[in-house]
Order: structure tokens, then C-alpha cells, then sequence
């Protein structure tokens, strides 16, 4: 299934690019979650998140935060060296990465003995709500063209549907994949 790479998130306006700042600052004011290199993480992440929702007198976002982080979970441990897929990848010593059946890149350790850390952030600011999911792969996401058999593939789409505005960044470390949500009142 051929796809697409997301441009990077620049030239944002001011005021979500200092929330986007505030979310990835070690310390900052943002909670945060450890994704457990599991199938069971996205189910916690998820739980994570609408926990702190309720916390904020946010709870009716609940629906379109928890759809999105575990997609971006789900993304994100399938492609930034997080558990191994269900079928063995193909190590690509030549580019240092891995490659699944899909052809798709699996970036990180070939052999997943130790994966890098991945990271749920949440800011609540005001009227809005910054969700981003840290990971240490470099690799901006890469959006399919739907395939309405396949079982994989839309997870992306989704995640523009669900929320006000989403995108990633690089980091020194890897990049944040984020989505903004807007809240009632």
C-alpha cells in the first residue's frame, strides 16, 4: 500500500507552538505516561488520557482523545523500535533499520531487545487540550491511501478526523507526533 510523508509541523501559530514547547520540556508542566512496550500500553495510554480528562472537567472529549492516542500509541510502537511485529522483520544493515511485511521501515533495534522509550503528554490550556506522543525514532509518520480491506492503514485519517489540528516535530531525541483538541466552555 503506497504512502505518503506528513510535512513537518512548522510555522505554527504562536501560541500552539509555545504548547507544543510546554509538552515536550523535560519537567514541564504536562502529564505524562510511559508506554510499556506491550499490546496492553495502548489500553493503558488510553486510560491514562481519559483519567486526566475527567481530572480536567474534560470528560466529553473523551470519545475523540482516547480514538486518537491509541492510534498514535498503536503508530507509534509498530514504528519506532517498540515490540516486535507478529511476523519477523527483515534487518536492513545497509540503512540500520528494519523492514515488516509491508515494506514498511521499523526503526530501532532489529532484534526489539531493548526498546526506546515512548512517552504520552498531555497539556490543558484554557480552552484546549495538546496530546503528543513522544518516540525516538526520527521518521515522520507517512500517511497510506486508505485500503478498505485492509486491516491497517487508517489510523492517520482517523486522527486528522478526530481532532482540531494535528502534526509532528523533531527532536533531538527522535519527534513528537501531536493533536490538538478543542474543549467546550
Amino acid at each position: 500500500m503506497p504512502s505518503t510523508p506528513v510535512p513537518e509541523s512548522d510555522r505554527l501559530p504562536p501560541r500552539l507552538d509555545h504548547a507544543l514547547n510546554a509538552l515536550v520540556a523535560t519537567g514541564g508542566p504536562a502529564a505524562s505516561f510511559t508506554v510499556r512496550p506491550d499490546p496492553e500500553s495502548v489500553t493503558a495510554a488510553r486510560h491514562f488520557a481519559l483519567s486526566r480528562l475527567t481530572d480536567w472537567n474534560l470528560a466529553a472529549l473523551g470519545d475523540e482523545v482516547g480514538l486518537v492516542v491509541s492510534e498514535l500509541v498503536t503508530n507509534a510502537l509498530r514504528h519506532s523500535g517498540g515490540p516486535p511485529p507478529a511476523t519477523t522483520p527483515r534487518w536492513s544493515p545497509r540503512d540500520a533499520h528494519c523492514l515488516d511485511d509491508y515494506g514498511d521501515r521499523v526503526y530501532g533495534d532489529p532484534l526489539a531487545s531493548t526498546p526506546p522509550p515512548i512517552h504520552l503528554r498531555l497539556i490543558h490550556e484554557g480552552r484546549w487540550l495538546l496530546c503528543g506522543i513522544m518516540d525516538a525514532s526520527p521518521l515522520g509518520p507517512r500517511r497510506k491511501e486508505p485500503d478498505y480491506i485492509a486491516e491497517t492503514g487508517r489510523g492517520l485519517h482517523l486522527v486528522d478526523s478526530f481532532s482540531t489540528r494535528w502534526g509532528w516535530r523533531a527532536l533531538p531525541t527522535g519527534k513528537v507526533v501531536w493533536a490538538l483538541f478543542g474543549s467546550e466552555g
